[in-house]
């Protein structure tokens, strides 16, 4: 009865480890995965600044420039394509093919930008509007912003990652349905924010 009874107070001992092993794996896995949704949440509100400038730039560059139609439409279509473009903030959501098609579409507006930016370089006025050179310098900000917030939810989604892969905790996502999220793998030349001061003779 006395070895009966020990070997109980052991499996109880072990079975007490493994529940609290169990609990704390499950809290950190939760506050990761929190942590990656914050970062990409980060990410979209970084995204929609780009966004909001937008209108206002092809507004300032439409009264120097009635001849450059396309470009400026180019611009507000791929702009209005990247805002239906949206992953809720949600870690099981942020799958590879989910961020692939929200890069596709930001790649877009950035190409578009790219082509604005050039365009207007033959437009001595249109670069020396005071308005202008704000936005343009915002729009500087903003894209530097965006390559830090990607890099940081990248890193979140590192550490969350191994966190639920690691053994023993990937039996334990298994069970709670932990899924590993997608980093985010932006197109080539995508990683550097445009020099857009060149545009102005900025250093």
């Amino acid at each position: 009865m006395q070895k009966i009874g020990g070997g109980l107070g052991l499996a109880g001992i072990i079975l007490g480890i493994i529940v609290i092993y169990g609990i704390y794996w499950y809290n950190s896995a939760v506050s990761l995965s929190e942590g990656v949704g914050g970062a990409w949440a980060n990410v979209e509100s970084s995204y929609q600044r780009r966004n909001d400038l937008i209108p206002n730039i092809v507004s300032t560059a439409k009264k120097y420039a009635e001849f450059e139609q396309e470009t400026l439409i180019g611009v507000i279509e791929a702009r209005a394509k990247a805002t239906q473009v949206a992953i809720d903030v949600d870690a099981t959501n942020l799958t590879e093919e989910n961020l692939a098609a929200f890069s596709q579409a930001q790649s877009q507006v950035s190409s578009g930008l790219g082509r604005l930016l050039a365009t207007y370089e033959n437009y001595p006025d249109l670069k020396a509007n005071e308005n202008f050179f704000e936005l343009i310098n915002e729009l500087e900000r903003t894209e530097n912003r965006i390559n830090v917030e990607r890099n940081r939810y990248n890193g979140a989604v590192g550490s969350y990652n191994i966190h639920i892969k690691k053994f023993p905790g990937n039996l334990l996502a298994g069970i709670f349905d932990f899924n590993p999220s997608g980093f985010y793998q932006a197109d080539a030349g995508a990683e550097k924010a445009p020099d857009v001061g060149d545009l102005f003779g900025n250093d």
